[in-house]
């Protein structure tokens, strides 16, 4: 053959369907195509591969050596050809690949973790590597491969990509349980601007959040005295100290030293959305991962 570049892939139909048929006619009825048409085609065939391919005989064609030597490689290439369309069949036991998956501490707590207990069980062979969620380079990180599943809110999400909805979360009071003020919760408006409250803050700088907002609302005003770059630090800190903090429920709901009760004010919550991008929408087993975070998340939402 002198140049792959120049080949049909419909003259390899047509040399496979001659080699079984041994007749130009009954090739020609199998293709779906004209006697003229395959005989045009047999002739490109001849060319390409600078060999008759095809001699006649008393009934009908007989390939020539090399066309025979050719039997065996085509079927082959067309088979594998045949594959490259066929849809791939995942099958989660026997799956074997990484997920990158972008998210904070929270989403670590609230939703990888659920996830991660639903994924073992069914998929043992899935690895998952967490990335830390970085607004600035999330769509960089996504084209590049280095994450295929963030775990953010609709504002940090770039518009282009694919997104769905995990949960609203809603924020709660959360202190020891032997805080000297757990017997008066819920707390007031006053005691609870009275008492020295944490927050997070991923900068580490801030001390003022949603709750300063919704209490600059109403007139009102708390005292910050501690501001970490971890949920995860500050429920330490908060069953060890007299402090009090406003954190998503998710956090704090299975008590474990900390007792919770309603905000006096109202604090707007958030939404948490599962981000993806183009490169894995349509991917079998990137597809079946995201239906379990999906999955794990509807079973929280029902708790």
């Amino acid at each position: 053959m002198k140049d792959i570049r120049t080949l049909d892939l419909n003259l390899l139909r047509t040399l496979d369907a001659l080699l079984d048929e041994r007749s130009v006619t009954k090739a020609a009825q199998r293709l779906g195509l004209t006697q003229p048409a395959v005989s045009g085609m047999l002739t490109r065939l001849r060319e390409s591969f600078e060999d008759p391919l095809f001699v006649r005989a008393q009934r009908g064609i007989v390939p020539t050596l090399r066309a025979t030597q050719l039997m065996g490689p085509l079927k082959q290439i067309l088979a594998d050809v045949e594959r490259l369309f066929q849809p791939s069949v995942f099958e989660p036991s026997l799956a074997d690949f990484t997920v990158a998956v972008a998210a904070s501490d929270y989403a670590l707590v609230a939703v990888v973790v659920p996830f991660l207990a639903q994924l073992r069980l069914r998929a043992p062979g899935i690895r998952v590597a967490i990335r830390s969620a970085d607004n600035d380079r999330i769509q960089a990180q996504f084209e590049s491969g280095d994450v295929d599943l963030a775990l953010i809110t609709p504002e940090e999400a770039p518009p282009d990509l694919h997104a769905r909805g995990l949960f609203d979360e809603r924020y709660v009071c959360a202190l020891r349980t032997d805080h000297p003020d757990v017997r008066s919760a819920p707390l007031t408006l006053d005691r609870f601007c009275e008492l020295d409250h944490a927050l997070v803050s991923y900068s580490g700088q801030q001390f003022r959040g949603a709750t300063d907002d919704a209490l600059t609302k109403v007139g009102r005003a708390r005292r910050v005295v501690l501001s970490v770059n971890s949920f995860m630090a500050l429920a330490e800190v908060l069953r060890r100290t007299d402090l009090i903090a406003v954190v998503p429920r998710r956090l704090v709901s299975d008590g474990d030293g900390l007792v919770t009760f309603e905000p006096p004010v109202d604090i707007p919550g958030f939404t948490k959305l599962a981000v993806w991008h183009e490169r894995t929408h349509r991917d079998p087993g990137h597809r079946w991962v995201r239906s379990i975070l999906f999955e794990a998340c509807g079973a929280l939402e029902r708790e």
